[in-house]
């Protein structure tokens, strides 16, 4: 087992749970796996235990070990000029490790309309909001004014806290917010997730 090459396995397997959100039977595994014999099938899945890609469930079955959800990460690259291609080996990274440092206490907001476009912020972005911090002026914030949710920048002054638009083009139609039954804030903006348009660029956007 030294020498098996386990990630064309683990990327087959990967694709199906992406597609049907559970581990195969050995031998649905087998068929996944171009008709391997359940003996070696065996062996790959014990492997890619081993290697922490999977572990055992209840019922005999396997599920997704903590390794399962990394993906390849290759060297940096360029937005401005080619640079020449780096024969680097990848590294392997989870999103959640990267974009997520409390579970607990983070959830993933859909963006709707424009008024934030100014900070990369657009309409079907999804946003991450974590709790338990305390914002300060300047910071980008989900809110509830009035109770209603809002992600805008926290601002203060002589009056105290309300919230701002970050749109330059569309100023008249967000004005400053200033709450008039009250402000509470959900959460903090730590960054978001961002499928590309294949239909063209994002509104707002350079190229």
């Amino acid at each position: 087992m030294q020498q098996l090459d386990i990630s064309s396995y683990l990327g087959k397997l990967q694709d199906y749970y992406a597609r049907e959100s559970v581990i195969p039977s050995i031998t649905e595994l087998s068929a996944l796996w171009n008709g391997k014999a359940r003996s070696w099938t065996h062996q790959i899945v014990q492997r890619l235990k081993e290697e922490g890609f999977l572990e055992n469930a209840p019922g005999g079955r396997s599920r997704p070990g903590p390794r399962f959800f990394e993906r390849t990460v290759g060297h940096a690259v360029r937005a401005g000029m080619p640079q020449q291609a780096a024969d680097v080996q990848p590294e392997l990274l989870r999103i959640d490790d990267y974009l997520i440092e409390k579970p607990s206490q983070t959830i993933l907001f859909p963006v709707k309309g424009d008024s934030m476009i100014d900070l990369g912020i657009f309409e079907g972005d999804m946003v991450i909001i974590e709790r338990g911090n305390s914002p300060s002026s300047g910071q980008v914030v989900l809110a509830i004014v009035d109770n209603e949710f809002t992600l805008k920048v926290l601002a203060k002054d002589t009056r105290g806290y309300y919230l701002e638009a970050r749109n330059h083009s569309r100023a008249r139609d967000y004005p400053p917010i200033r709450p008039e039954q009250g402000l509470e804030i959900y959460g903090l903006y730590v960054g978001l997730i961002r499928k590309a348009r294949t239909s063209g660029y994002p509104l707002g956007s350079n190229r």
